[in-house]
């Protein structure tokens, strides 16, 4: 008997556009990008959030504002 767990998280980029201000690591441009995150289970959609998150383009790290 096997069971198998089929579950996923799956990311979609709805837009971007420029943030204002620059990176505090390499002072490059910021950009904001809106992603909808979705979890599935067995092709079911289950859970669906849209977030912002903030880049850096020329570093291309992951900021976190406070």
């Amino acid at each position: 008997m096997c069971f198998v767990f089929v579950c996923g998280e799956d990311e979609t980029v709805l837009s971007r556009q420029p943030a204002p201000g620059a990176c505090p690591y390499c002072r490059g441009m910021v950009q904001a990008m809106d992603v909808e995150s979705r979890w599935t289970f067995c092709f079911l959609p289950l859970y669906w959030k849209t977030k912002r998150k903030l880049y850096c383009t020329v570093c291309t790290r992951r900021l976190v504002v406070q």
